[in-house]
């Protein structure tokens, strides 16, 4: 092993830091403990601010201020998913643990005999990258979004005498007055805080689907580098056939794991993606060329570029992993099959039919994940869009 990889290895984890600190704070992550305190206290955060948020969307259901209503339904939608996305998790908490539970495996199998686990490290280098970077979109779409688009509706109005009405940037009803200080203001940072916490959390789930996708994506590249192996002097190629058919099973197991963990969040995703991207897209339309333009441009425009990243992720990881699971057959037929027995060549010729059939992840068991599937939550919130526009 190099320098290089031995210095990589102060981490032997596809699993970043991040997203493990996130399921800690779920109380997700196997073994944890006060997991189950931890869980309950967030989850019932989680709803007391749906109940509030619903009450107002309650209160101001006019479809002749479509605006206001538009404006306070998209963050509202945002957190329903993420609410529905954690009770999802928590229902297959035991199907998390256990593909966790395997990707250790993996990798102690590989320090063991130390073989491929650059491999391993390089998809552990891109699952951090990722994990951050949409980590650190998310935090900055909350910055903008609560506290972005009140100071610079603040600068505008500085001079305005009649604008003296004090807006929380998460809209609420509450039973009692929020508008005098020190209230406000205490209610305030109780949402940013909040908020920053429910986007880092969803963003620590979308990076787990990426994790885990590059994880069975390094273990099918170390499998093809298998194939070139098969006719070394170094042990039988039957030995060397069991060997793969052995890591192919694994890696179907794993991906079936991953299928079943995220193919109800993934439909919740297609779903409230859809309508989400429609509310902020409609708001940032209207608000060209207003007054309120520039405010309401700036603390959505990021909040629309981190929930279209976040159906981008999904979908592209779903895309990912199909067109990886295809190399496998390609990998086998591109060994030296032609120097092997009859009977060796039937035993790979039996692991190529078996990766014929693709790896996928779906939407709810209906549709699975693709670009062409991100292209349609586009092309659906657009037209949405347009029928809102002509009803404003």
């Amino acid at each position: 092993m190099s320098k290089l990889d031995k210095g990589a290895m102060g981490r032997a984890s596809t699993i970043s830091e991040s997203v493990e600190a996130g399921l800690r704070f779920i109380g997700m992550w196997p073994r944890c403990m006060n997991a189950n305190i931890n869980w309950w206290a967030y989850i019932a955060s989680v709803a007391v601010i749906q109940y509030f948020q619903y009450s107002y969307i309650l209160a101001h259901f006019d479809i002749s201020h479509l605006s206001v209503l538009i404006d306070g339904l998209s963050i509202t939608l945002g957190y329903s998913l993420s609410f529905l996305k954690l009770i999802n998790l928590w229902f297959n908490c035991r199907k998390l643990h256990a593909i966790l539970d395997s990707m250790d495996k993996d990798w102690k199998d590989e320090i063991a005999i130390n073989s491929d686990v650059s491999t391993m490290i390089r998809h552990a280098n891109l699952s951090r990258q990722c994990s951050n970077v949409m980590i650190s979109t998310n935090a900055l779409s909350v910055f903008f979004y609560t506290i972005g688009g009140p100071i610079l509706r603040s600068m505008i109005h500085k001079n305005d005498q009649e604008s003296t009405t004090r807006e929380l940037p998460i809209k609420m009803k509450f039973p009692f007055n929020v508008d005098r200080s020190p209230i406000f203001e205490l209610v305030l940072v109780v949402q940013l805080f909040h908020d920053l916490s429910v986007a880092c959390i969803i963003a620590m789930l979308n990076a787990l689907l990426v994790t885990l996708v590059l994880h069975v994506s390094g273990q099918i590249d170390i499998m093809r580098q298998g194939f070139k192996e098969i006719t070394s002097k170094n042990h039988t190629p039957l030995v060397a056939i069991k060997v793969l058919i052995n890591r192919h099973q694994k890696i179907i197991d794993l991906s079936d794991n991953i299928e079943d963990l995220f193919s109800n969040i993934a439909l919740l995703q297609f779903i409230w993606n859809t309508l989400v991207i429609c509310c902020i897209g409609f708001l940032i339309v209207i608000s060209i060329g207003t007054e309120e333009g520039a405010t309401m441009i700036t603390k959505s425009l990021i909040f629309y570029v981190a929930i279209t990243l976040e159906a981008f992720v999904f979908c592209y990881a779903g895309e990912y992993l199909s067109a990886k699971s295809k190399s496998i057959s390609d990998a086998a037929y591109e060994c030296f099959w032609y120097v092997l027995k009859p009977s060796e060549c039937r035993t790979l010729m039996i692991l190529m039919l078996r990766s014929q059939k693709r790896l996928t992840i779906t939407a709810g068991k209906m549709t699975d994940l693709s670009l062409e599937g991100f292209t349609t939550i586009m092309k659906s919130s657009a037209s949405y869009i347009s029928v809102l526009c002509a009803l404003y």
